[in-house]
């Protein structure tokens, strides 16, 4: 008579059973996050201003609203790679405003064909509030050319790919289990 050994099955059975509870868990967190993109998708369409967020808590409601703040001094200019509205790559001019709230605010002031910091000293800013948080620029300031809005489609959704995944492992688990329970009842015969 074939015998199943108990231990190695339940530990193997409880690992399979996590492993479907993390693929369900990914699809619930694929469900968050369609709903979230439809948030900050219909944000990004209306046309209403928003404050920029004075705290942590206010940034998630935030998202991808157009929003204006006064900048009465910058700091900390500087520059990293970013895209125009077409994808064409250049450098975003980057500063930190000090806004009339006393709130530090990183804004992209626009995109520039090289890394070279542009002066800009302040005013009236208007755009998009970004991840980071961050206000985009829109209209670009300092004669510098528009970046590309910001998009919450760049926003990674891969939680069915995940899903899928741990089903896989818990399935290879398996098949790796009735394998080694196979060559186990060919050795006691």
């Amino acid at each position: 008579m074939r015998r199943v050994p108990v231990l190695p099955t339940i530990i193997v059975l409880c690992a399979v059973g996590v492993m479907i509870r993390l693929s369900l868990w990914q699809v619930e967190r694929m469900h968050e996050k369609d709903a979230m993109m439809a948030r900050y998708t219909t944000a990004q369409a209306s046309s209403a201003q928003m404050p920029f967020p004075s705290d942590p808590a206010g940034v998630e409601a935030a998202l991808y609203h157009r929003t204006s703040i006064d900048c009465l001094s910058t700091a900390n200019p500087t520059s990293r790679s970013g895209r125009n509205a077409k994808g064409d790559a250049g450098i975003a001019q980057i500063v930190t405003c000090k806004s009339a709230t006393g709130a530090n605010v990183e804004v992209v002031l626009g995109l520039a064909q090289t890394p070279a910091i542009v002066a800009w000293s302040g005013g009236t800013v208007t755009g998009w509030i970004a991840p980071g948080p961050k206000l985009v620029a829109d209209p670009p300031l300092a004669g510098l050319a528009a970046n590309a809005r910001p998009d919450p489609n760049d926003i990674a959704n891969n939680h069915l790919a995940y899903a899928v995944q741990w089903i896989f492992f818990a399935l290879v688990a398996l098949v790796i289990y009735a394998i080694a329970l196979r060559k186990r009842w060919r050795e006691r015969k």
